[in-house]
Parts: C-alpha cells; structure tokens; sequence
C-alpha cells in the first residue's frame, strides 16, 4: 500500500478541530466502506500540550518510541468488514532546522538532508473487522523512530532535526479479485496537524523533556528503568 496512499498534501492549512481528511485525487470517489470511517484522537489535550512547546521526538540507531503515544478512536466502520490500519510520516516542509538555545526557538538551518526511505507501519492487529477496531482504543505502541538508514527491523527512518507530520490511513480490504483496480478508492487518510513534530537525537527544548517526563508513566522513575520507555 505504500505506492497507493496519498501523495504528501501541503501542511500549511489553518488549524482546524479534529483531523484533516484529505480529500480524493482527480475523480475517484471513496468506497461506502471507508467514506463513513471517522476518527478521533485520544489524549489530545496532551498533544496539544506538547505542540504549544514544539513537539520533538527521539530517533536512535536502534529505534525509539513514540511519546506521547499514537492512540486514536474508530467510528463508521462496517463492523464485518476487515480493515487494516497503517501510518507513514510525510516532510512538513524541504527545510533542516537547528533550536536556538538563547531565544528557546526553532530556526531554518538549511536545505533538508536527502529523503530517507519511505515506510509505512501497519498496525501488528492488521487486518481485522470493522467491529474489533470500534470495540476499543487503538494504540499504534509498537512503532519506533529511527535515523540509521540500513534499519532492517521495519522501523520509520526519519532525519534528525527534520519535520515531520504523521498520517494514519484505513485500509479496506476488497474482497473483489480485481480489487487492484479499486486500490485508490478503497483507503482513507486522516492528518491530525497538533501531532507534527521535529526528529531529534537529544531533546533541545528542556520544557519538553519536563513534560516528557511529568507525563510519561515510564520516564517517571526514568533513572530505573529502560530509558528507551522514553
């Protein structure tokens, strides 16, 4: 699916409540299963806690989760219909930044690094029925951030001091034998812009690395247990 999902949409649109939903390219219409899917963001208040600050995430050699975790909330599926789940990061922009200590903001540094490898992430439940996935809270905590570019653990291979803006998309699975031809109709793309954020391979904001650790179960007896919880 990753040669089928959308190409990265222009990331500069007003803030808006709920997720942007990226509109089908040329004349495809969307398949009744997946045009009535609706999703919501959980811990959002988090995210928009974390996106006043300027969220940055940790990339490591060998592959780093993801705080505050993506977790999100199904609606409008055909409950015994089977869906996957799956997200890729796309570039917010063609720049390279660098945090300025003394004035606590992000700065352009350059032209962006060469595109690292693009991978998606399909959630390990994948596929499943419409019904498994409203049942409950999603949780996409499986998936690690990386920046070694020969990574051969199917993790997402970002650059450091990059931007980047997660997307997440419901996969119809057609049962049809041509469903080839419906590729394009048959999957769904939701942006939640608050969830954007800059690679890092060390936090440069202390405000953030504060909050990480306020908030994160894990990082709150950070110096006992695994700092990859972290």
């Amino acid at each position: 699916w990753n040669d089928r999902l959308l190409p990265p949409a222009p990331l500069q649109s007003p803030r808006a409540p709920g997720p942007t939903v990226l509109p089908p390219p040329r004349h495809w219409v969307k398949n009744a299963k997946v045009a009535s899917v609706s999703m919501h963001l959980e811990m959002k208040a988090l995210w928009d806690e974390f996106n006043q600050l300027g969220i940055e995430m940790n990339i490591t050699k060998a592959g780093r989760r993801m705080f505050p975790t993506f977790q999100v909330k199904l609606f409008g599926m055909d409950p015994m219909a089977d869906y996957m789940l799956l997200m890729d990061f796309v570039p917010v922009d063609d720049k390279r930044y660098r945090y300025a200590f003394h004035s606590s903001s992000w700065l352009v540094a350059g032209k962006a690094d060469p595109a690292t490898p693009g991978r998606v992430h399909y959630h390990p439940d994948s596929p499943a029925k419409g019904a498994q996935w409203m049942k409950q809270i999603v949780s996409f905590d499986k998936l690690k951030l990386t920046n070694n570019l020969l990574d051969d653990n199917g993790h997402i291979i970002l650059n450091s001091m990059h931007r980047y803006q997660p997307r997440f998309h419901v996969v119809y699975v057609d049962p049809r034998k041509d469903s080839e031809k419906y590729a394009e109709e048959n999957f769904k793309t939701f942006v939640f812009e608050e969830t954007r954020f800059t690679a890092v391979t060390a936090y440069q904001n202390h405000r953030i690395t504060q909050l990480k650790i306020a908030s994160n179960p894990f990082a709150k007896g950070f110096r006992d247990c695994d700092p990859e919880d972290w």
